[in-house]
């Protein structure tokens, strides 16, 4: 099963770089990105899982019931983008509940920032996938990690996919700058060992972020836009002509659970 995933949020990325942005920019650029996105997983069919904050969902109610309509799941990538408290991980389960009248399961941290079991278990969840079990100077060493989803006390959860080998990344930042045939050959390998993929990505990549007044390095807007759209549209075609299953976080639970 091929678990894809997108973390949905204020495009505050910019800060990380000393960058300007206005609120209203940050939502209306991932709000572009998701109405991308949500474009190409209908024209293949597949299902994904989208983890928003509070934030972003209270600005963008009409898409957040679109990809409801559409099949798709929601989770929690908790309150803020940017900002955290325990107690957000309670609070952005129940105001999603309340807000779009369905069941929230799956937590994601922002930034993939480390989270106790205990916590997590507490607000609610019965899974997580807030982990990059890799190395990346700065941000994760995880390597200690498994690779793969196992369970913990009563949450599961469920890293982001790295290769079985030196535990590359396949994570979003791998899939703009690798080549797209080689990143295609480890997403292979990585599917063909563990027998999931778990990959993510952010709206704002689908849309028009190489603005100077962001700031941002070149690696992180190198193929997004159209580029992105493009991109994507192919790596999902060339997915379901391979004949890969696609599923929510909580279709890849009920599955490994029989």
């Amino acid at each position: 099963m091929v678990l894809l995933s997108f973390d949905i949020e204020e495009f505050d990325m910019p800060f990380e770089y000393k960058g300007k942005i206005p609120f209203e920019k940050q939502i209306s650029i991932s709000q572009t990105g998701l109405e991308r996105i949500l474009d190409i997983l209908k024209k293949y069919k597949v299902k994904a899982t989208f983890f928003s904050t509070v934030v972003f969902a209270e600005n963008s109610r009409p898409l957040i019931e679109r990809l409801l309509q559409d099949g798709h799941e929601l989770a929690s990538h908790t309150w803020f983008h940017s900002e955290f408290e325990v107690k957000h991980l309670k609070e952005s389960r129940e105001r999603l509940e309340e807000l779009f009248s369905t069941k929230i399961t799956g937590l994601r941290m922002p930034r993939m920032m480390p989270v106790e079991n205990k916590d997590v278990e507490k607000a609610g969840y019965s899974y997580n996938s807030s982990i990059n079990p890799t190395f990346l100077p700065g941000r994760y060493n995880n390597l200690k990690v498994s690779r793969t989803y196992f369970k913990e006390g009563n949450v599961m959860q469920v890293p982001a996919s790295v290769t079985p080998n030196f535990r590359i990344p396949l994570f979003w930042l791998s899939f703009h700058n690798f080549p797209l045939a080689v990143y295609k050959k480890l997403a292979s390998d990585t599917l063909g060992k563990d027998k999931y993929l778990n990959i993510y990505f952010h709206p704002w990549e689908f849309a028009e972020i190489k603005d100077e007044a962001f700031r941002l390095p070149g690696f992180t807007v190198k193929n997004s836009g159209k580029d992105m759209v493009q991109r994507f549209d192919s790596f999902v075609g060339w997915l379901k002509d391979k004949g890969h299953t696609f599923g929510t976080f909580q279709d890849f639970q009920k599955q490994i659970q029989r």
